[in-house]
């Protein structure tokens, strides 16, 4: 039997549900909190020209390339920032690094992300499966489609089956990352739902030197093949000015872009997920009980 669709947000008017065949879900926002005001910019910003969606932003990027990059606000003024975010009603995602700061996340977001790197941390994804909260496991670069199902296992293990798997593309020789959308199907075979990174995944990592760079001119040509494939959200990094954002610039969408955007993987989405193209049998690999 399938799983039931995963929700989150305290606003009615701004839910945003994952999986069960309902229609695609959008996470969203810049890569590091830069500023209070610039969260509540762009989360309004983006909310008018995509409507429902949420809004991701890390309060410590502590996997940056070089010891001089930008990292962000920190624990506990980060954390202040996106509860006052979610207070006005925005669903709000963001990842740790430390099962210790597993507890004071879940107070204020809805979903904790588990990045890429840290996928196999079993105290980790644990500390997270026991808040309660959405986890969203990235699937690191280093991981095989379907193995990535043994870190959802070990969240399962503390009874929350609210879980996320997110694909964002393999190592493919150095500074390079390359997507196989056959990954796609074999993750959703675990039943959660199967969420598309599209601007890491464009990414190339350390390729700057002490930064990574980026190639956002093929986001969209991933994030439609992506969608086509029948999956159940998409993730982008999201900037007004690209160019001065403080993390991830390079592999980022320009705001005034993004509406665009996501009207097309809305309009593919609808598609493969109409009876009219569905009705020669579900195409939806089974679920894991």
């Amino acid at each position: 039997m399938a799983r039931p669709g995963i929700e989150v947000g305290s606003s009615d008017a701004r839910t945003v549900a994952f999986g069960a065949g309902l229609p695609l879900a959008i996470i969203a926002g810049p890569c590091v909190i830069e500023s209070e005001q610039h969260v509540h910019f762009l989360a309004a910003a983006l909310e008018e020209r995509i409507g429902r969606f949420v809004f991701k932003a890390s309060f410590d990027k502590a996997n940056r390339s070089s010891i001089h990059s930008y990292r962000g606000p920190g624990l506990r003024e980060g954390l202040r920032i996106l509860s006052g975010l979610r207070q006005s009603g925005f669903p709000v995602l963001t990842d740790i690094h430390e099962p210790a700061q597993a507890e004071a996340a879940a107070e204020a977001v809805d979903i904790l992300q588990i990045p890429a790197f840290l996928c196999r941390q079993t105290d980790l994804l644990v500390e997270a499966g026991r808040t309660g909260r959405v986890v969203n496991i990235k699937k690191g670069q280093f991981v095989a489609p379907r193995d990535i199902l043994h870190a959802a296992e070990k969240v399962a293990s503390t009874g929350n089956t609210r879980i996320l798997l997110t694909e964002r593309g393999s190592c493919f020789g150095y500074n390079n990352l390359v997507v196989d959308m056959r990954g796609l199907r074999m993750m959703r075979e675990s039943g959660f739902p199967v969420i598309f990174d599209a601007t890491h995944s464009v990414q190339l990592p350390g390729a700057g030197g002490d930064r990574s760079e980026g190639q956002p001119e093929y986001i969209e040509t991933l994030a439609r093949a992506a969608v086509a494939t029948d999956i159940d959200g998409v993730f982008l990094e999201v900037h007004e000015a690209p160019e001065r954002a403080l993390s991830d610039g390079a592999n980022s969408v320009r705001l005034e872009r993004v509406g665009r955007l996501i009207a097309r993987l809305r309009a593919i989405d609808a598609l493969v997920k109409s009876e009219a193209f569905q009705e020669g049998g579900d195409s939806r690999p089974p679920s894991i009980s």
